[in-house]
C-alpha cells in the first residue's frame, strides 16, 4: 500500500477529521454528566469516541489493504459503541433530545464516509 497517498497522513482523511470532531463533541458533552457517571458511562464514551480515530490511524499505518480495512471495521464497531452509550445518556436524562439528534447526525455521516471509504480500500485492494 502506498502510503504517499496522502501528504499528512491520516490526519488528511476526511473521516478521521469528523470522526475527530465527535470525539472532540463527546468530550465536552460527558462533562456535564453527573459525577457518579465518571468511572461508568462518562469513561465508556471517551474509550469508545477515541478508539474510532485510533483504530483509523492505525489501519491507515498498516501495509497491506486487508489489515486497513479490519481496523477500519474496528472503528464502525466502536461509533456504533458510541451511539449507544448517548442512547443510554439521552433516557438518562444527561443530555436533551437536541444534542442526541446532533450527535446522531454527526454520527451517520461519519458511518457513510467510514463505509466510503472501506469500499474504497476494497476497491484499492482488488487493483493490485
Amino acid at each position: 500500500m502506498n502510503q504517499d497517498n496522502y501528504k499528512g497522513g491520516f490526519r488528511e482523511l476526511e473521516v478521521w477529521k469528523e470522526a475527530r470532531e465527535l470525539r472532540k463533541t463527546i468530550s465536552s458533552v460527558v462533562k456535564t454528566f453527573p459525577e457518579y457517571e465518571k468511572y461508568k458511562l462518562t469513561d465508556q464514551l471517551l474509550r469508545a469516541s477515541r478508539s474510532i480515530t485510533a483504530n483509523i490511524s492505525e489501519g491507515y499505518g498498516r501495509f497491506h489493504y486487508q489489515e486497513n480495512i479490519q481496523f477500519c471495521r474496528q472503528a464502525r464497531g466502536s461509533l456504533m459503541e458510541c451511539l449507544d452509550h448517548f442512547i443510554c445518556a439521552e433516557d438518562e436524562k444527561y443530555i436533551s433530545q437536541n444534542t442526541f439528534r446532533e450527535v446522531e447526525m454527526h454520527y451517520s455521516k461519519i458511518l457513510k464516509m467510514l463505509n466510503g471509504y472501506i469500499s474504497y480500500l476494497k476497491k484499492r485492494k482488488e487493483e493490485d
